[in-house]
């Protein structure tokens, strides 16, 4: 959200400035170059992985089950977010904001939907993880498509509420009004979710790791969203959210600071907020690993293209060298091709991301 402020004062003030006592605002072309690359490698991983989520949960799935119904939502959020990145990538390229200020504010308010956003809808799936395991039966009646519907509207009305934060980021108004508002963003959109995160997932280990729980492949699967839910939490928002509460504080001078300290601490939060955006890469992570019925249906994608790739190889093979096509040892070696599924997570490479600041 300060990013995007910078970015509209960047283009706006600083000719102005030239002709005033004001000191211009200070120079961050330097590292345009850092935030160009990762906005590219964000863009072209989370645009077709949340698409590809989206239609899925939507086209595919339809939303059958509470846990698809927050998966969806989180998808939407992070596909939001990709969509809006062409225009930052212009401001970087430029290195002035070319498009009017009504578009610069909305880019923040959707970096700052998207990255609360992700911690509401984890905190919902973990949630659901939590009832699911530790009271099937007592919440049972939380556990319905109806019910998720309602609380992810409540969450999306929050994130507009937390994206109409204003933009205009002068000292004074860092004393009045924005610090309190920032500070509540942080209790409503991080704290809040991170600590129903942590209580969450510390429940269903507890009760998993009960000698009489069953081993089974539901639960290894409700570990490893959870252990997914939790580093995606630690490696995307606490470095961020932590680092702008410090910047908060300093800008608010509740701690006496020098401007060359808010500067420094505003540095390191032009590099947490990579973090933070990189989420929208992981989140396809969560979906793959945690969700059957998403990663059954890319695996059914899948399955013509290689079929018909297999196919083109063995008829190549059989042009050129017939007798290859009969295993020499006895096995069966079409079942030992398709007894081992392909192995997951492959494009879901983590990247370093962008966000506004």
């Amino acid at each position: 959200l300060l990013h995007a402020g910078r970015m509209s004062a960047d283009s706006s003030t600083n000719a102005s400035f030239a002709n005033s006592s004001v000191a211009p605002c200070p120079d961050y072309r330097g590292t345009h170059l850092l935030h160009m690359v990762v906005y590219s490698l964000v863009l072209a991983a989370g645009l077709p992985l949340n698409a590809l989520a989206l239609w899925v949960f939507l086209r595919v799935l339809r939303l059958h089950s509470v846990v698809s119904v927050y998966m969806c939502n989180l998808a939407a959020s992070d596909l939001l977010f990709t969509l809006s990145l062409p225009l930052r990538l212009s401001y970087y390229a430029l290195h002035h904001w070319p498009f009017p200020d009504l578009l610069c504010q909305a880019s923040g308010a959707v970096f700052q939907m998207n990255m609360y956003g992700s911690c509401l809808f984890l905190m919902l799936i973990n949630l659901d993880r939590y009832v699911a395991v530790v009271h099937p039966l007592r919440l049972r009646h939380l556990r319905r498509p109806r019910v998720a519907r309602r609380l992810c509207l409540a969450v999306w009305a929050l994130l507009l509420l937390l994206a109409s934060l204003p933009l205009d980021f002068s000292d004074e108004l860092w004393k009045s009004r924005l610090l309190p508002l920032v500070l509540l963003a942080e209790t409503l959109g991080f704290l809040l979710p991170g600590a129903a995160v942590a209580y969450s997932s510390a429940r269903v280990f507890r009760a998993l790791a009960r000698p009489g729980a069953p081993q089974s492949r539901r639960r290894r699967k409700t570990v490893r969203l959870l252990l997914a839910s939790l580093a995606i939490f630690l490696l995307c928002f606490v470095p961020y959210n932590a680092t702008l509460a410090v910047y908060g504080l300093l800008r608010g001078q509740l701690v006496p600071a020098t401007r060359a300290a808010r500067e420094q601490v505003r540095a390191v939060l032009m590099v947490m907020v990579l973090l933070a955006s990189a989420n929208c890469v992981l989140d396809p992570i969560v979906y793959y690993f945690s969700a059957e019925g998403f990663r059954n249906t890319l695996r059914s994608l899948g399955t013509p293209l290689r079929a018909g790739t297999a196919a083109a190889a063995n008829g190549s093979r059989g042009t050129e060298a017939p007798s290859e096509a009969v295993p020499a040892s006895g096995h069966d070696a079409t079942g030992q091709d398709l007894s081992p599924a392909p192995t997951p997570g492959t494009p879901f490479l983590p990247c370093s991301l962008d966000s506004a600041l």
